[in-house]
């Protein structure tokens, strides 16, 4: 399957999911999830769900990790509009958020914290194959982000549907992931 064939189909089953079915899946996610050995964490990268296109949304994964890992700290991407790569923007109470041209709320301003900083990264997917290649919307940014973190920077996605076979266009600059999550186990890749 191709990563638009992926992106079509995948877009479209998560919009046909009921509140009642993504209740249950968030709930599931999480105890896979808790599930998961970590090591030490100390900077954790999360994307800001897109309630319109029913992401995932992490909050309950956060407090997890924050309970898990006391003095944990959480950076949100901003989009740097000169260069298009996500900048990791140092979670704080007093940060103001505005909605990007994609729609995506963002951080106006904030500390930057370095990509080589960040223990794991918690990765936006529509849809993911047996090897840990992730489709996302598009615009590359996650793999950018990737190929300037650490080696062993921990990369974990999650997805309300299990993996398809193999995604047929994976290209050379495409980073797979460590873990991805779903309602029903944790595929571990790598």
């Amino acid at each position: 399957m191709t990563k638009q064939e992926a992106r079509t189909i995948y877009s479209e089953k998560r919009m046909q999911l009921t509140v009642g079915e993504r209740n249950r899946f968030d709930d599931l996610l999480l105890i896979q999830f808790q599930k998961l050995v970590l090591p030490e964490l100390q900077f954790v990268h999360s994307y800001l769900a897109l309630e319109e296109k029913k992401e995932f949304a992490t909050d309950a994964i956060l407090h997890f990790l924050e309970f898990q890992h006391p003095g944990v700290e959480f950076v949100i991407p901003r989009v740097n509009a000169k260069t298009l790569q996500l900048e990791n923007i140092l979670h704080t109470e007093d940060l103001v958020f505005e909605k990007n041209k994609w729609g995506i709320m963002e951080p106006v301003d904030g500390a930057l914290v370095e990509p080589q900083q960040i223990d794991l990264v918690l990765a936006p997917l529509l849809a993911f194959d047996e090897t840990g290649n992730r489709v996302g919307y598009g615009k590359g940014f996650y793999d950018k982000l990737l190929s300037q973190c650490r080696k062993d920077v921990i990369k974990v996605g999650f997805s309300y549907f299990e993996p398809i076979n193999k995604i047929t266009d994976s290209a050379q600059f495409d980073i797979p992931l460590s873990y991805c999550v779903t309602p029903h186990r944790i595929y571990e890749f790598g």
